[in-house]
């Protein structure tokens, strides 16, 4: 079982006094029910089960009264022996919760009742087209947290590194030290992995058991294929042809020079008019996460964002090498991807800052002048470059050289590189990614 970070949630939950259901959303496949059910059965004396997907009958229990006396009759009635509601010893974990809209609307009675704790998973929550309405989305009653695939650490925790390696890192982050060689090998071998591979707990899993990349292209290759099904099942009518078109389109846009999205590049005269309900629902679905570009790069970074001019990138690194033609994922093993490399690096370094649950910045201007990513670190906005290898950093030289313009005083470089400083900016391996968005808000 892969050690995931949300059983801390879980547990923090489970914990807290006067609790509200809690309600994990998430992109489909990124493991909710498994952690939820391990959860579940470790820290409570029963669990009761309701997929809503699985046995769309369980939507008749809501159907009715939502008296939490009723439900239990109910539940009892259609699960008999397998379901025991015993007061502060009973979990009900209500899975795939999209599908019964009055299961949603039940989790206020469940938390004025408060006799026994629920957990809802669900994913393609309020998404435009999904089924139907909620009849009552039960806003203050439920407590929602957002799960995604595997982050960086996660796959690291699987592929054998410990909390004493990690430590390391951040020591020598801290101390601006490089970090020691053999580490820094291995930790660049794993991030190339991770580039392949990414967070999918299913893929992550075959790739820890076989090491065999055929195997979990396979499998990646089946959840895209998933994703373009639910865009025909779940879209409605008018918007399914107009989702496939744009998400097909990320590739696309990311290989440009200037990856701002263009809506002229799903389709020839494509305007935000006829496109933007379609990003917007694959951005809802968890698929993907805009990336905003700002008037100038200073805090607040949202407040300097322009919400109109952004780039796309996918929310797990691995689906976005799986969007491209086979083979990809031997040429970024080998270092040999040519033109779509700093594409692969740039959403990785966007798969770290999405998972930390960051919002993404970035800073362009006509001149030329471009900034991959602003982030907010200690309390000061900070520049990231990302580089494929190596690179110079420019625009960053010419940013800090002007702090009477801009306000900015710290620059970060991430690529093929051990850590080290120079002239205000500080070089880092891009697998210190994860360790440095654990810090921006510091």
């Amino acid at each position: 079982m892969l050690k995931r970070k949300i059983n801390e949630t879980l547990l923090a939950w489970k914990n807290s006094k006067d609790k509200k259901p809690l309600v994990i959303k998430g992109v489909r496949q990124c493991g909710k029910t498994s952690s939820v059910m391990e959860f579940a059965r470790n820290n409570y004396k029963h669990v009761i089960y309701l997929n809503f997907y699985e046995n769309p009958n369980y939507a008749s229990i809501f159907s009715g009264s939502l008296n939490i006396d009723d439900l239990i009759m109910y539940i009892s009635a259609l699960l008999g022996s397998n379901a025991v509601f015993e007061a502060g010893n009973t979990i009900i974990v209500l899975d795939e919760i999209q599908h019964c809209p009055n299961a949603r609307t039940s989790l206020k009675f469940f938390k004025l009742d408060g006799r026994y704790d629920v957990i809802a998973t669900g994913s393609l929550l309020g998404v435009s087209g999904y089924g139907e309405e909620e009849l009552s989305v039960p806003v203050g009653y439920e407590e929602i947290v957002e799960m995604y695939p595997l982050d960086f650490e996660e796959f690291l925790w699987a592929n054998g590194i410990d909390d004493k390696v990690i430590k390391l890192l951040e020591r020598s982050l801290d101390a601006i030290a490089p970090v020691p060689e053999a580490i820094h090998l291995r930790m660049k071998e794993l991030l190339l992995q991770y580039a392949v591979i990414g967070g999918m707990p299913e893929v992550a899993q075959r790739f820890v058991d076989t090491k065999q990349i055929s195997q979990t292209y396979v499998l990646q290759k089946n959840i895209l294929s998933g994703y373009r099904d639910d865009m025909i099942k779940y879209a409605s009518a008018k918007d399914k042809a107009k989702i496939r078109e744009c998400f097909d389109s990320i590739p696309r846009q990311l290989a440009k020079e200037n990856k701002k999205f263009q809506y002229s590049l799903i389709q020839k005269k494509g305007t935000s008019s006829m496109y933007q309900g379609s990003l917007e629902w694959i951005e809802d679905a968890g698929i993907i996460k805009r990336c905003y570009n700002m008037y100038t790069p200073q805090l607040p970074l949202s407040g300097n964002a322009m919400q109109d001019v952004f780039k796309v990138y996918m929310t797990d690194t691995g689906l976005f090498t799986a969007m491209l033609e086979e083979g990809t994922q031997y040429s970024i093993l080998k270092g040999d991807l040519y033109g779509y490399k700093g594409a692969v690096f740039e959403n990785l370094i966007a798969d770290m800052l999405c998972k930390s649950g960051r919002d993404c910045y970035y800073f362009r201007k006509d001149s030329g002048l471009e900034i991959d990513f602003i982030i907010r670190y200690k309390n000061e906005a900070a520049l990231l470059e990302v580089k494929a290898s190596t690179g110079n950093t420019k625009s960053s030289k010419t940013i800090l050289k002007h702090p009477e313009n801009y306000h900015v005083n710290r620059a970060f470089k991430l690529g093929d590189y051990n850590i080290g400083e120079a002239n205000s900016i500080i070089t880092l391996p891009s697998y210190m990614g994860f360790i440095l968005f654990r810090n921006d808000l510091l």
